[in-house]
């Protein structure tokens, strides 16, 4: 069916399984700084406002801790370099985009990752089939505010009324609302069906084949 033009998807969790990789990330830094480790469970509830987000809930005392900004800055310099360690697509993602690009539909990413790793991780896994990929930066505000999205938008020249938003995580259902889109929740990410169902999902997806279909 197919019936949007415009995909614009949320990525780690939705696109990528990148847990692994921020969890060691995370982890690596605690210890540098004389830290407890997090539990990867932890983590995976930890992820989705970004990654100063994620260490402010890793660091005991979060960004009133005295050697916040030292671990925060040493999980950027780690997670730079080993970002693609274990991170990979979900199963059917691949498949799921070439059907969407056939189909002559476009596609974003748009994530709190901080930019470049972004750019780096959508370039390497999934090449042209993805022409706008938008991350943190300094001058425009994290999901769930819609700037991201609404850039997303303008590079892609796409309209609003016929996009469609695709996430895992509360953050995304705020995001999709604060954008004027529907939202599709998947089933594969970081979040539980009840989680989601408990923060405002109505619409959900357990394959990516499945986006197809709708």
């Amino acid at each position: 069916m197919m019936s949007y033009q415009t995909y614009i998807f949320d990525l780690d969790g939705t696109l990528l399984d990148s847990l692994t990789d921020l969890a060691n990330g995370c982890n690596h830094a605690l210890r540098c700084n004389g830290m407890a480790e997090r539990s990867i469970e932890e983590v995976r509830m930890f992820v989705g406002n970004g990654v100063k987000k994620l260490m402010e809930r890793a660091v005991p005392g979060g960004s009133d801790n005295p050697l916040f900004a030292k671990t925060y800055q040493d999980f950027r310099e780690y997670y730079l370099v080993h970002s693609l360690d274990h991170t990979c697509p979900y199963a059917g993602i691949e498949e799921m985009l070439c059907d969407l690009t056939a189909a002559g539909k476009q596609i974003a990413v748009v994530s709190n990752k901080f930019y470049a790793a972004t750019q780096a991780l959508v370039a390497h896994f999934f090449g042209d089939k993805i022409r706008v990929a938008i991350g943190e930066r300094e001058n425009i505000r994290k999901k769930p505010a819609p700037d991201t999205v609404n850039e997303a938008l303008k590079q892609l020249g796409a309209a609003r009324e016929t996009a469609v938003y695709i996430g895992d995580s509360d953050v995304d259902i705020q995001t999709a609302c604060n954008s004027g889109m529907p939202c599709i929740s998947v089933l594969w990410g970081f979040r539980s069906k009840q989680f989601l169902l408990d923060h405002g999902a109505t619409t959900f997806i357990e394959s990516p084949s499945a986006l197809l279909d709708i």
